[in-house]
């Protein structure tokens, strides 16, 4: 009898997590992108859109594009709102506009809803250049008397940047004394390469996949956790040594106070929408790769990437 009545509160209780969602009814959903049309955040928040309005949802949803600021014109437009109608795109901008003194927001003044997506960092040299490993990188690097010029886009304190220094700690390289460019776009910091001005770029695959296919570059290596199908000759930087795995991240946040139903609900459709083939196909289309978590594993990762980059960015 104890069984049975156990077994009956068990079925109650999901019973009622899976019927929050119910008694939320949003009349239409709009995605906010912290970007420039034809952007990332721009091109994760149409992808978005495809998926929900053609698989998931029977409402209107809609993109707004919020180009101030690096993100923050976007996230201080949603951090604002009540309801859970109205969400935002974000990414570690989020947590180093905050780390260089950019913005006061972090993600604590959001909801976090999920992790969707990532791309991975990669290391490249000229095809021509004498660099051959991330081995014999890291060792040039340690050298004091021909320092390496190391080119980036389109700011330090980004991805490329940090996941470069993370990747110089961990191979005992003194980080204060690296040499790094800034150039306005990934274009730029190519054609650097080819000219020699700099020697050696951090940069996401998707950047270099073009010169790399061109034979024009050299990829040392990838910062996934296992070697990419596609790009099965390129190295993991822990098989190189490196033992870093670094994520580019998209991820999604809704306004501060969101109900726990809403919450469920947008659990629930996000859920569905990164299983549908349309945003697998269309993730492989555009050089993301899966990186889903949900609201409560987005909280986590979170923290952690918070810790993380204030670490890097301190030179601790």
């Amino acid at each position: 009898m104890k069984k049975w009545i156990s077994l009956v509160s068990i079925i109650l209780v999901l019973m009622s997590c899976s019927n929050h969602d119910q008694n939320v009814h949003f009349d239409h959903i709009e995605l906010v992108a912290p970007g420039a049309v034809g952007g990332g955040a721009d091109l994760t928040a149409r992808t978005m859109q495809h998926v929900l309005q053609q698989e998931v949802m029977d409402v209107p949803v809609s993109v707004v594009n919020k180009t101030q600021s690096q993100g923050e014109e976007a996230w201080r437009y949603v951090q604002q709102l009540e309801g859970g109608n109205v969400i935002s795109g974000n990414s570690s901008l989020l947590i180093t506009n905050h780390l260089l003194g950019q913005s006061q927001l972090t993600y604590k003044n959001f909801t976090p809803l999920a992790i969707l997506a990532t791309e991975w960092e990669v290391i490249v040299v000229p095809a021509s250049s004498s660099i051959m490993t991330m081995k014999s990188l890291m060792d040039a690097l340690k050298e004091n008397h021909h320092p390496l010029k190391i080119g980036l886009s389109p700011r330090l304190g980004n991805d490329d940047h940090l996941s470069f220094v993370q990747a110089a700690q961990k191979a005992k390289v003194e980080t204060s004394r690296l040499a790094f460019y800034v150039y306005g776009s990934s274009h730029g910091v190519l054609d650097a390469l080819q000219e020699n001005e700099v020697q050696v770029a951090p940069m996401s695959l998707s950047e270099a996949k073009d010169a790399y296919e061109r034979g024009d570059v050299r990829i040392l290596g990838v910062s996934a956790p296992r070697r990419l199908a596609e790009f099965n000759d390129v190295p993991t930087w822990k098989e190189e040594g490196i033992d870093v795995v670094f994520s580019h991240w998209r991820g999604l946040m809704g306004p501060p106070n969101m109900t726990q139903e809403e919450i469920d609900y947008w659990n629930q459709a996000i859920y569905k929408m990164v299983n549908t083939k349309a945003w697998k196909q269309l993730l492989k289309e555009n050089d993301f790769y899966p990186f889903y978590k949900n609201s409560s594993g987005a909280s986590v990762f979170l923290e952690r990437q918070s810790k993380l980059y204030e670490e890097l960015m301190s030179g601790k």
